[in-house]
């Protein structure tokens, strides 16, 4: 029987605030009850194997790599540390949460006594499918009955938890109609994972129909940190050598979407599509003024020839991409006087188990170095403009 988890709520003083990239803990039957009768016998679907450990099944087959209780403990936040505890992985799916991980009128609640106005939903369990699938047409598939569900999920909310459209680039023309009938449901933008199953670059001109689709309807597209597969992992190291260090592995995740952005300059993408929106998320801000002093240096160079670019990739940052960084980070204030106020986003990660859930605490000790309107700006302003989300809506 599901039991939720009890914590010490905090509030922030600042008002306006909405949450960039908050997770939830979604229906595991959601893909079988949700995709259409093709695919509904492989759907992507949660199972307990002999010794009674949850794994996940992605077209018909047993994960290799979610397996072992991997999913214990995904919805408590702050409840285990370093200090403090070990999951117990004989726990199922969602047996244990934190109030607001499961059910969205508790999400309402948790926003309530956190006093954030809204926040923007991804899930949980479908950041780890995509990781073993080369099926496109069973991606697409898959996609689709996780949209049709967010949009359910959030919809007697009153515009508080924001739907986004999850899509897949191995078929870029099926991403681009998923996302504009995703869109006339009711999300407000859309995300891919931080890799592609083709292996083409993010920015790859056959990506364009999904670019110009996004730009077509107003709305961002999201770069989201999923489950690694193995091919993607860092190829400088042998794999048995890596292949169990976590600390590492989650350390590192982060260079795919800076890969991802410098993709985006060495195609020109932002002139072929110049009011696309794009966001970086969960793999924090404060690499940004380095990564583009890096990438201006490159434009000014000899080697600037070779990227078809008419301004500098530091131009194109300030009207097209903005970054939703986490709390706990000391160089946002700095990030924010290099690059703008209005680039960047917060994001709690809630309820995921890899930061230790003093979320609130940490945004407003961070928020109240900036000056009132950088503030207003951070917290929540930015946000709802890039999504089309007004406050009140």
């Amino acid at each position: 029987m599901a039991r939720i988890l009890e914590e010490k709520i905090d509030k922030l003083k600042f008002a306006g605030a909405v949450d960039a990239d908050g997770h939830i803990l979604e229906a595991a039957d959601l893909w079988e009850k949700y995709c259409e009768p093709k695919y509904r016998e492989t759907a992507v679907r949660l199972k307990a194997d002999k010794e009674g450990y949850d794994y996940i099944e992605i077209c018909g087959q047993p994960s290799r790599v979610s397996r072992g209780g991997t999913f214990a403990g995904l919805g408590s936040m702050g409840q285990v540390t370093r200090e403090k505890g070990e999951f117990n992985r004989k726990l199922h799916y969602g047996e244990e949460y934190l109030i607001g991980a499961m059910d969205a009128k508790q999400r309402i609640q948790r926003l309530d006594l956190e006093g954030l106005d809204a926040a923007i939903i991804y899930p949980s369990l479908g950041l780890v499918w995509e990781t073993e699938c080369e099926d496109a047409d069973y991606a697409q598939a898959m996609c689709r009955a996780y949209n049709r569900w967010i949009v359910d999920w959030c919809s007697d909310s009153g515009g508080r938890l924001i739907p986004v459209a999850h899509l897949s680039l191995g078929d870029p023309k099926a991403a681009a109609e998923e996302l504009e009938r995703a869109v006339k449901a009711g999300c407000k933008g859309g995300w891919v994972v931080q890799f592609v199953m083709t292996r083409k670059p993010h920015a790859h001109p056959d990506h364009d129909i999904l670019f110009a689709k996004a730009q077509e309807l107003d709305v961002p597209l999201g770069i989201h940190p999923s489950l690694e597969p193995q091919w993607a992992l860092p190829g400088r190291y042998d794999l048995q050598y890596i292949r169990k260090h976590q600390f590492f592995l989650n350390a590192t995740a982060s260079d795919a979407a800076r890969h991802a952005l410098a993709s985006f300059m060495q195609y020109g993408t932002f002139d072929k599509f110049p009011k696309l929106k794009l966001i970086i998320l969960e793999v924090g801000a404060g690499w940004a003024s380095y990564w583009l002093d890096r990438l201006d240096a490159l434009y000014d160079s000899i080697i600037g020839r070779t990227v078809p670019l008419k301004e500098r990739p530091s131009e194109y940052f300030k009207r097209n991409v903005w970054i939703s960084a986490d709390p706990d980070e000391k160089s946002l204030p700095a990030m924010v006087d290099l690059l703008g106020a209005d680039r960047f986003f917060w994001a709690s990660d809630f309820p995921h188990p890899d930061h230790t859930g003093h979320y609130i605490k940490e945004l407003e000790k961070l928020t109240a170095k900036m000056p009132e309107q950088a503030r207003i700006q951070v917290l929540g302003e930015n946000v709802r403009r890039v999504y089309n989300c007004p406050a009140g809506a």
